[in-house]
């Protein structure tokens, strides 16, 4: 129920240049009900932020229609079909001699059978676009299916690319498909884990809904500018919701976003800023996987950043779905990170797993009482993305309700936030209990964990080091503290830990000099089966 797919993001992984462009006309969003009844008229009409806003508080007062589906031919296209389709990159919007980002769109059809409107916004005025299939570069089986000058009820969603790795080539950078779902890289990466516009009611007693946006304007950059900004209509059963994103390419790529919210009915549990990632298996948690590589994720550990201390949540791949939450009234910042970023460390020459991006979120401004919850659900293939992160507030909200928050987002090898001044969890390790050389002891887990920094080089011989150990639902059978001889800035924790009949084990250790703390906070979740 709560698990996505990720076939349909194969062809957000290709480098495309761009060049030219192609403009067209269709209609505007006024006070119509959905996005999807947009492309009607050939005006363009004024457009603000403001009016965007307004427009949201108007449909939430009013009964959600659902998307209209695209229907055949575009629903006759299968997977080998879709992904042999490219967008000609001499229709890329905003293309030119000064471009310093495009837009590609991506066509309708095969999962994604409802359609976005896009709309270009140049001196506060809202042009409508219209795409055909001469927009697009068709395989020989999907051409069959798709004649020429097929005009197309809309885009599936759309594609930014810029000069994010040479000042020479147009790669992808940005990409927004199915849903309130989007994805972002930095420099150097390829596409890993997602984030969404919002989650309503996720993997609580209500039923899960997946807002989508239904709507776009963009912004055409001016010669020469770097920061692409661009709004969106968030529409579900329950929610109508105004977006302003602005997207910064760099090393690490920063988005930020404004959020105005207006609710239809009651929901009882908003996710603000939700993470979506995979992970299959690791050092940690080999779950019985008969494969060549050591490693499979996305992202391989929740950070959360408080006034008080920096959280490090190991991912897992549970037995059966797991929950987890964080008190963070108004974190500093939170994200899934991937933090081994050696080829060694996974040995897939084709996914390239190490060069998948991390991604924090910062908020902006008083987010008020709230927690950070993860949830991680059992899985079996890497194509399913099986992690969720996101922060929630401490109550529902009824229907009339209104809310707004902004946050930073942060995308690359080495986003702000994703290590501190603090020595670092370098690696968690899991087994059997006992003794190495005589039979395990079954009734136990052992938990070797690895901190590294320069802190520890520092300290004076003489100093002392010590370990702060917590365990909830379980009991601490043993544990040994040392330095790692040729290492002189690693300490290595081992814990042997037996449960005590509860579902999960909490786990939490940090590192200490007297009372100066000298390492994140390692947190674990484990479930004895």
């Amino acid at each position: 129920m709560y698990r996505h797919n990720k076939f349909g993001s194969l062809s957000r992984r290709s480098f495309l240049q761009a060049s030219g462009s192609a403009l067209a006309v269709t209609a505007l969003l006024s006070s119509q009900t959905n996005a999807e009844s947009v492309q009607t008229s050939p005006t363009a009409v004024p457009f603000s932020f403001e009016s965007l806003v307004q427009n949201a508080r108007q449909l939430a007062s009013q009964t959600y229609t659902p998307p209209a589906q695209v229907g055949a031919p575009f629903t006759d296209l299968d997977y080998d079909d879709y992904r042999n389709i490219r967008f000609r990159e001499r229709h890329a919007l905003w293309a030119g001699p000064a471009a310093r980002a495009v837009m590609h769109t991506y066509h309708p059809g095969w999962l994604f059978d409802s359609t976005v409107a896009l709309f270009d916004v140049a001196d506060g005025m809202a042009q409508p676009l219209r795409f055909s299939s001469d927009d697009f570069i068709y395989g020989d089986a999907a051409l069959a299916k798709i004649p020429d000058g097929t005009e197309l009820p809309g885009v599936a969603g759309f594609r930014i690319n810029t000069p994010l790795n040479s000042e020479f080539q147009f790669d992808e950078t940005l990409s927004f498909l199915g849903a309130s779902y989007f994805r972002a890289l930095g420099a150097g990466n390829r596409y890993g884990l997602s984030a969404r516009g919002l989650a309503v009611n996720t993997a609580i007693s209500e039923p899960e809904e997946f807002p989508r946006f239904s709507a776009f304007w963009l912004e055409r950059p001016q010669p020469g500018q770097t920061q692409v900004t661009f709004y969106a209509l968030l529409q579900s059963e329950s929610v109508a919701g105004a977006y302003k994103f602005a997207l910064t390419p760099g090393q690490t790529t920063v988005m930020d976003v404004s959020v105005e919210l207006f609710f239809r009915s009651d929901v009882e549990q908003l996710g603000v800023a939700p993470l979506t990632s995979m992970y299959l298996f690791g050092a940690n948690d080999q779950g019985g996987f008969d494969d060549y590589r050591p490693r499979v994720h996305d992202s391989e550990a929740l950070i959360v950043n408080t006034d008080q201390e920096t959280l490090y949540r190991v991912l897992n791949n549970p037995p059966q779905l797991a929950n987890s939450y964080f008190a963070a009234q108004s974190p500093r910042s939170f994200g899934l990170v991937q933090r081994h970023r050696s080829f060694d460390d996974y040995l897939d020459a084709e996914a390239r797993y190490e060069l998948r991006p991390s991604l924090m979120v910062e908020p902006q401004g008083d987010w008020g009482d709230g927690t950070i919850r993860l949830i991680e659900i059992p899985s079996d293939l890497e194509g399913n993305d099986n992690i969720v992160a996101f922060w929630t507030y401490d109550r529902g909200f009824k229907a009339g309700d209104h809310t707004s928050f902004s946050y930073r987002m942060h995308w690359g090898s080495a986003p702000a936030g994703a290590s501190s001044d603090l020595a670092r969890v370098a690696r968690t390790l899991a087994g059997a209990g006992g003794v190495a050389g005589v039979k395990p002891q079954t009734d136990r887990r052992k938990f070797v964990i690895d901190f590294e920094g320069a802190v520890f080089a520092t300290l004076p011989a003489r100093d002392t080091v010590s370990a702060n150990i917590n365990i909830t639902n379980g009991t601490l059978a043993g544990h040994v503290l040392q330095r790692v001889d040729g290492h002189a800035d690693m300490w290595r924790l081992v814990l042997e830990v037996t449960a005590d009949g509860k579902p999960a084990v909490e786990l939490r250790a940090d590192l200490v000099n007297d009372e100066r703390k000298l390492t994140e906070t390692w947190t674990y979740q484990w479930l004895k089966e």
